[in-house]
C-alpha cells in the first residue's frame, strides 16, 4: 500500500485540505446571510442553485464511495497501481457533504423569499433529468460487470459537468442585468481561495510521491478547480470592474429584468 515519503509534506497536505475545506465550506454562508437579510433572493439564479446541488450530490456520492469502498480502492490500485495514494482525502468528503446541505438550504430560502419573477427554467430543469437518467443507466450498466471504479467515475464525470454548466447562468444573469446586486461576492472570494488550496493539496501529493496520477486518476477533482478558478475571476471581474454596485441602498423587490431599476435611474 502507499504512504507518505515525507512526514513534512504528509503535515502540509493536510493543512492545505482543511485550509480548503474551511474556505469552500465557509463560502456558501455569505449567500445565504445576504438572502437571510434581504429577505429576497432577487438576483441569485435559481438555475445556479438546482445545477448545483446535482453538482455537489455526485460529487458526495463519488467522494464517499472512492474513500470508504474497499472494492473501489482496489479496482483504482489494479488500474493505477498499488503504491499510488486513493486521490480523495478526508477533508473532500467533508466538504461534499457540507455543500449539499448548504445548497438545499438555499434551495428552501427560495422557496420561502421573495422571487420576484425569477424562476427555474425548463432547461435547467431538462439538464437536472437528463444528468441523473444517464447515471442511472451507468448504475444497470456497471452491476452485473461489477465496474465499481467506472461507475463512480461516471457520478464524477457528472459533478465535472454540472460544475461547467452551473455557473453559465448566473454569468449570464450578471451580463443581461449589468449588475451583481443580489449575488455574494464573499461566496466566490472564498470559492477561489479554496480552489488554489486545492490545488496546492494535490501538487503536494504529487511531489511525495514522485508521481502525477492523482491529478488524471482524479479528474474530476482536478477539472472543479481548474473550472471554478476561471469563474470565479470572471465573476470578480463583473462585481468590481464591469459591474460594480452603487452606494445607494437597494430595495430587494427590484425586478431583474429591468436593469433602469436596478441602477436606480
Amino acid at each position: 500500500m502507499a504512504s507518505w515519503n515525507s512526514v513534512p509534506l504528509e503535515v502540509l497536505y493536510n493543512v492545505l485540505g482543511w485550509i480548503a475545506f474551511v474556505s469552500w465550506s465557509i463560502s456558501f454562508y455569505p449567500q445565504v446571510i445576504l438572502n437571510f437579510r434581504r429577505k429576497s433572493v432577487v438576483g441569485l439564479n435559481f438555475d445556479f442553485v438546482v445545477l448545483n446541488l446535482t453538482k455537489h450530490s455526485s460529487y458526495l456520492i463519488y467522494n464517499a464511495s472512492m474513500f470508504f469502498s474497499c472494492a473501489v480502492q482496489r479496482q483504482y490500485h489494479y488500474r493505477y497501481g498499488k503504491n499510488e495514494m486513493i486521490p480523495v482525502a478526508a477533508n473532500d468528503v467533508a466538504f461534499s457533504t457540507h455543500a449539499v446541505l448548504l445548497t438545499a438550504f438555499t434551495l428552501f430560502q427560495i422557496s420561502i423569499y421573495d422571487r420576484g419573477n425569477q424562476k427555474v427554467s425548463k432547461i435547467a430543469i431538462a439538464i437536472v433529468s437528463v444528468a441523473w437518467l444517464s447515471v442511472a443507466v451507468c448504475v444497470f450498466v456497471a452491476i452485473p460487470k461489477h465496474s465499481w471504479l467506472w461507475l463512480v467515475s461516471c457520478f464524477n464525470g457528472l459533478q465535472v459537468a454540472m460544475t461547467v454548466t452551473k455557473y453559465i447562468p448566473q454569468a449570464v444573469m450578471n451580463f443581461r442585468r449589468k449588475s451583481t446586486v443580489g449575488f455574494s461576492i464573499g461566496n466566490i472570494l472564498l470559492d477561489l481561495f479554496g480552489g488554489l488550496t486545492n490545488y496546492g493539496q494535490m501538487a503536494v501529493q504529487s511531489i511525495d510521491q514522485h508521481s502525477w496520477v492523482n491529478f488524471y486518476g482524479n479528474i474530476g477533482k482536478t477539472l472543479l478547480s481548474l473550472v471554478s478558478i476561471f469563474f470565479d475571476i470572471l465573476f470578480i471581474l463583473q462585481h468590481y470592474v464591469l459591474y460594480p454596485s452603487r452606494k445607494e441602498e437597494v430595495s430587494p423587490k427590484f425586478d431583474v429584468e429591468e436593469p433602469r431599476d436596478i441602477q436606480g435611474r
